[in-house]
């Protein structure tokens, strides 16, 4: 089950202008690791939900919650680009 790891508090703008808030979510494997993504849903009019692929691989939730505290905005700002340029499917499909 997908677990909401961290709610950034800056929106970021996809490349034609579209505002969207940012969390990092997660999801245990059978093997114990964690794999941690980001979403991206869209504030006001215009533009879709979105996400990345996998961003990451973590021991547990703790260590990707340590990843997710580390990211920069200008890590969004590629993470988001990144997503509306593959077309992200749905979350099972793409990590």
């Amino acid at each position: 089950m997908d677990e909401l790891i961290h709610e950034f508090r800056t929106p970021v703008r996809d490349p034609d202008g579209h505002l969207y808030r940012v969390r990092a979510l997660g999801r245990a494997r059978k093997d114990g690791t964690w794999i941690g993504w980001l979403e991206f849903a869209p504030v006001g009019f215009g533009g879709m939900a979105r996400h990345t692929p996998r961003e990451t691989t973590q021991p547990g939730p703790a260590a990707l919650l340590y990843w997710a505290l580390g990211i920069e905005p200008v890590y969004l700002e590629g993470a988001v680009a990144r997503a509306v340029a593959t077309r992200a499917g749905s979350a099972a499909s793409s990590r």
